[in-house]
């Protein structure tokens, strides 16, 4: 009889099944072929027709980049350059000139330079902008002009440059650039130990790993972990450092798919280092991806103390898919979790908002989940720390004048009017404060907020409405009122904002080695982790020792 059961129903059921899938496949086949037959079919005779001369490359990956922004932004289309760019990110080496630049109005900003290498070598100093290369004029170039600034080892490239109004030309000499993922590591106190992560290339494991093995060698018994700012990278990277400081086998990330081959649950494969000794890591809101991965299962096996501000909440594991013609797609195929189960994104990509915009998850709507030890943690919103701190909170009016480039652009300034104060610690007083008040009511550097730039938005739909004289007063009413709060802003955020300066002078100064040096004794979040470390009790409190 159970037999014959499972032959009359188990065997339709199943051939249904296959049915509906084939279908399925079939259906969404048909669905696929035809809107690309349509679309070949528009491109085609809009390339054919349309008035004026078409580009049809950069038509066409316009028409991609608009697909894929309505996805997530990490399922992004990669063309040859693009390729060339992440397999840098990925290996942190390259031959180039050794400077960090963003491209404004066709010009090169030069953001920081690192020692020793080209750019540094040939005088260029943060705030220049490259005004041409090889005796091409960047203003009438279109496209990446930091193209211009690549080729082989020893090749040597005209450029002209303006600072502060001067213009100045010199030489770089291209050569092999490394940029490491742990720039920095030392010894805070006679104990604690310092490391810096900044991003998870291939080499990071390998770095954090000689870094902490230094460490323990100059006498260290407790460390600090930096992975602020810190926007990810490889995975892999991202486990093997958890398996510095927990045993192998320990499962570290598991991430979750529609499709099945992308599901994958990773462990720990080697030996560790020191699954004993007393760890703090640091986090803050641009914390992201394979950071949250460190962050977040160290903190579920209670084998790390978590400070600093809520993490980005990426949760999203992405592929790099192989295309015709050297290019690429890097596309989303998973979520991961942490060991106690949490996915930490925080942005549904899948649900937007009137204005596109994906919808954050509410607080309300977090899951509890446990650490390994019974403490309660929570998905939804990134990594929560154990301790959270005030000072590693970004501010509205620190991440405006961070956006605007009003205090690079400050600092610029401050540095030339003093370029030789060498290793002392520059300091802004109070009168300097004023003074950068001051400069930031210029038009360019003015501090706005989201709130201004709305206001000011209404005002001119009401002139093209032509209503704007009738609510002219209370508009400046308003306005007084918004402008008057943003002043209190800068002074309720004084200090926060006086660090930040210090900061980027110390760096013009002394270079990125230089700021590490200063923060280690002077950073207060940083001051933070060493006195949960200090307190021992507090800290095996902290994680249930």
């Amino acid at each position: 009889m159970h037999s014959y059961f499972k032959k009359k129903y188990v065997v339709p059921v199943l051939a249904s099944a296959f049915l509906y899938v084939g279908v399925s496949f079939k259906n969404d086949f048909f669905e696929v072929a035809k809107q690309i037959e349509i679309f070949t079919t528009l491109f085609k005779e809009l390339n054919t027709n349309y008035v004026d001369e078409i580009n049809p490359g950069d038509l066409m990956e316009k028409a991609i980049k608009s697909m894929l922004s309505s996805l997530d932004p990490y399922t992004v289309y990669f063309n040859e350059q693009d390729v060339l760019k992440f397999k840098i990110n990925n290996t942190g080496e390259y031959t180039g000139i050794g400077a960090l630049i963003t491209q404004e109005d066709n010009l090169l900003i030069v953001r920081e330079v690192y020692k020793d290498f080209p750019a540094d070598k040939a005088g260029i100093k943060p705030g220049d902008k490259i005004i041409s290369i090889s005796g091409i004029s960047l203003a009438a170039l279109k496209g990446d002009s930091s193209e211009l600034l690549k080729g082989s080892k020893n090749t040597k490239i005209p450029i002209q440059f303006e600072r502060q109004g001067k213009m100045i030309n010199s030489e770089l000499i291209l050569d092999e650039v490394v940029i490491k993922s742990v720039p920095f590591y030392s010894m805070i106190d006679s104990k604690t130990g310092y490391i810096v992560i900044e991003h998870f290339s291939q080499k990071a494991a390998q770095e954090t790993k000689s870094a902490l093995e230094n460490l323990k060698k100059q006498g260290a018994t407790q460390i600090v972990l930096d992975l602020r700012s810190n926007p990810g990278g490889l995975l892999n990277e991202a486990i093997d450092i958890c398996n510095l400081f927990v045993p192998k086998g320990e499962i570290i990330v598991t991430t979750k798919s529609k499709i099945e081959k992308h599901n994958s649950t990773y462990k720990t494969t080697n030996e560790a280092v020191d699954t004993q000794i007393p760890l703090v890591i640091i986090v803050n809101g641009r914390s992201a991806s394979a950071s949250e991965i460190v962050s977040g299962a160290l903190q579920d096996l209670d084998r790390a103390v978590v400070i600093g501000s809520r993490s980005y909440g990426k949760g999203l594991v992405q592929k790099q898919l192989p295309l015709t013609y050297d290019t690429q797609l890097k596309v989303t195929v998973s979520k991961y979790y942490t060991p106690s189960g949490r996915c930490i994104q925080a942005l549904d990509y899948a649900h937007k908002d009137k204005n596109g915009v994906a919808i954050r998850t509410e607080e309300k709507n977090y899951n509890a989940f446990k650490t390994r030890k019974g403490r309660l943690v929570y998905d939804g919103g990134g990594i929560l720390p154990d301790v959270v701190l005030a000072e590693a909170e970004e501010n509205v009016a620190t991440a405006q004048l961070l956006k605007n480039d009003a205090i690079f652009n400050y600092v610029t300034k401050c540095y030339y009017k003093n370029p030789n104060l060498g290793t002392a610690i520059p300091v802004i007083s109070d009168a300097d404060y004023q003074d950068f008040k001051q400069f930031l009511k210029s038009d360019k550097y003015a501090f706005g907020t989201e709130t201004t730039a709305a206001l000011k938005n209404t005002l001119a739909i009401a002139k093209d409405e032509k209503i704007d004289v009738a609510i002219q007063a209370e508009y400046n009413q308003l306005l007084a009122a918004v402008q008057k709060s943003q002043q209190e802003l800068l002074d309720k955020n004084q200090q926060q904002i006086k660090n930040l300066l210090v900061t980027e002078l110390i760096k013009r100064y002394q270079y990125q080695e230089g700021y590490y040096q200063y923060a280690i004794q002077n950073n207060a979040v940083i001051k933070k982790g060493v006195s949960i470390l200090n307190d021992q009790e507090g800290y095996r409190k902290i994680i249930k020792l």
